[in-house]
């Protein structure tokens, strides 16, 4: 009884997960690998956090997966042209078109910073960047925009899922 209480002071003075203080043995040679990284992790981060996050992180895997073919062969091949205008909901009652501009924000912030998070976890994290920027409102937005278009493995990706739809390719406007 007093040996346990001795093993965990030493684990948290120490700041070892519980499995590393095994008495008389080698705790590395006990131990898989994949268990010691997951009781260090427990340390900072709870099970129910790891869990959730796992499940966010299937559910924007899967999401985006869907979404973004989805949205990129349905965007007219000029969309992303700098010479083009675009003009959204312009045709509809002034309260519409602001809650149409303030719904379409708030998606693509959405899209945004999913579009964040997969770039650490699985997931089109830079696709899903980019629709995110494409559905916000700010100054310089179409300048961003053509600039992470103009990537060419950005506009190789979209345009060779665009042909899989039978879809023409994106025209950008040309370099000044």
């Amino acid at each position: 009884m007093k040996e346990d209480y001795i093993d965990r002071v030493r684990l948290r003075k120490h700041k070892l997960p519980a499995q590393s203080v095994l008495r008389g043995t080698d705790a590395h040679a006990r131990m898989p690998p994949m268990d010691g990284l997951l009781s260090a992790v427990q340390q900072y981060v709870s099970a129910e956090t790891l869990v959730t996050l796992t499940a966010l992180s299937i559910v924007f895997f899967v999401g985006s997966l869907i979404a973004i073919p989805f949205i990129l062969v349905r965007l007219p091949t000029d969309f992303f042209d700098t010479r083009v205008p675009r003009h959204w909901m312009e045709n509809h009652h002034p309260v519409l078109r602001l809650l149409g501009h303030l719904a379409k924000n708030v998606v693509g912030a959405i899209f945004l910073f999913a579009g964040f998070l997969m770039l650490f976890l699985p997931g089109q994290g830079i696709l899903t960047m980019l629709i995110g920027v494409t559905m916000l409102d700010f100054p310089g937005k179409r300048k961003l925009e053509a600039t992470m278009i103009g990537q060419p493995a950005v506009l190789n990706t979209i345009n060779n899922m665009r042909q899989k739809f039978g879809k023409p390719p994106l025209v950008i406007a040309p370099e000044p």
